[in-house]
């Protein structure tokens, strides 16, 4: 096997494992200690990742349920759009 596949292959299980332990579900929050704005913000981010690993375990989810309301959700959103390449949309194309 190529040396560069190797090492990709090994970054990727490296940052998953890392990932795996921030994902919305993990038991890291509770009502007493509620996710706020900048754990929207992680969260939106891996959301895609959160999706994959939620379907091998039942707590992991996208979306933290213990959250402190809209603050949590405008994190949550605004990293989704401007994660994803929503903000490419108004972006000017380059003419050829």
């Amino acid at each position: 096997m190529n040396k560069k596949v190797m090492l990709l292959i090994i970054l990727v299980i490296i940052t998953s494992i890392f990932l795996s332990g921030c994902m919305p579900g993990d038991g890291a929050c509770d009502p007493s200690d509620e996710a706020g704005f900048f754990s929207g913000i992680w969260h939106g981010w891996i959301a895609p990742i959160s999706l994959v690993f939620g379907l091998f375990d039942k707590n992991i989810r996208i979306y933290e349920v213990y959250n402190r309301g809209w603050l949590y959700d405008f994190g949550f959103y605004i990293a989704l759009i401007g994660g994803f390449g929503g903000f490419n949309l108004v972006r000017n194309k380059k003419k050829k």
